[in-house]
């Protein structure tokens, strides 16, 4: 295995992740409950998507609240305080507001007052994006420490008498320290992509600019997300395995070199048809969508702390995270941890 960075020869430190963290709501909405709000079944839904259930957040709990409590674990697993951190990254496509950004509340929420922060938004695919970002400052010099997570109210975009969407997503967060270690490579690669042309496969109309809330937006349903399940399953499918091979090639490893495959836990089926391309074993995939749902920007994440929790992952372990979401955007992360 090579460090595909040594080929850009710059005076850049490696960056790894030295504490992950995730939080999930309570409230735990099944299948048998879905049954009673629209036309569906529990047989219906595993069998097309493998979920059982999903977690809610309450009415007074916004992204920012679920993206500080993971990021509060996240912080004591890399046995650092708030006042450590230089920069927050929140990737997420539900904020709490147009702005200021989710970032700048949790910032505030978790007293880290010398961070600079931002959002950003690259629905399904955003903590790819952001780990790579926050590895550039880290890189580059500019910040030792790095807040990055992935947080998400999807009830809140959610139109609860869509059976083809509402039984899919659910609400979570997952954060990720990172800094330079000594001797590891950590992130060894990122490979981001999106197809703009494909945008309206996977979408909110309303809200922004182009469709500014209004009493006939509301009323037609525009606030909520939209999905062209077939096209967004062919389209997820063949970009999650095209990114993939990528980031492997540049590390100069195969599949059989990985330890632990964390795909986007999107649909069950999607993974399926991934693993199956990717060729990899049962022993190396993680999968927790059946507890959790599609939890867009968190979804990685989450999957990442309860990987490393469940002792999967150990130090020096190489692993493959490959996401897809709207945008269309994807991406692939080759980590040694």
């Amino acid at each position: 295995m090579k460090n595909p960075r040594a080929k850009h020869n710059f005076q850049g430190r490696t960056c790894s992740i030295t504490g992950v963290g995730s939080y999930v709501p309570e409230k735990i909405l099944t299948n048998a409950e879905l049954e009673k709000m629209v036309e569906t079944t529990d047989e219906w839904i595993i069998s097309r998507t493998g979920i059982k259930e999903r977690r809610i957040a309450a009415a007074n709990e916004f992204t920012s609240d679920l993206a500080s409590k993971a990021a509060a674990r996240a912080m004591k697993m890399a046995g650092i305080t708030a006042g450590q951190i230089d920069l927050i990254i929140v990737a997420t496509l539900t904020p709490d507001m147009p702005f200021p950004s989710t970032a700048c509340f949790v910032q505030r929420k978790i007293g880290a007052a010398r961070a600079a922060a931002f959002d950003i938004e690259a629905a399904c695919s955003g903590f790819i994006y952001a780990l790579e970002i926050g590895q550039q400052f880290i890189m580059s010099r500019t910040y030792e420490t790095v807040l990055v997570v992935g947080a998400e109210k999807l009830s809140s975009i959610v139109n609860w008498k869509d059976r083809n969407t509402c039984v899919l997503f659910g609400d979570g967060a997952g954060a990720a320290i990172l800094q330079h270690r000594e001797n590891s490579h950590g992130l060894l690669t990122a490979v981001m992509g999106a197809d703009g042309n494909k945008a309206d496969l996977l979408s909110m109309p309303g809200g922004g600019s182009a469709c500014p809330a209004t009493l006939t937006s509301v009323a037609d349903g525009l606030h909520f997300l939209r999905m062209d399940g077939k096209e967004t399953f062919k389209n997820a499918v063949q970009a999650m395995v095209s990114a993939a091979h990528e980031a492997m090639r540049r590390c100069e490893i195969d599949i059989t070199k990985i330890k632990c495959v964390i795909p986007h836990q999107a649909n069950q089926r999607i993974i399926d048809a991934v693993s199956d391309r990717l060729k990899t074993t049962p022993e190396q995939l993680f999968i927790n969508l059946h507890k959790y749902g599609n939890t867009s920007a968190a979804s990685v994440a989450i999957a990442l702390d309860e990987a490393v929790a469940s002792g999967k992952i150990l130090r020096g372990d190489l692993i493959l995270l490959v996401v897809f979401g709207a945008g269309l955007t994807w991406g692939a992360a080759v980590i040694e941890w």
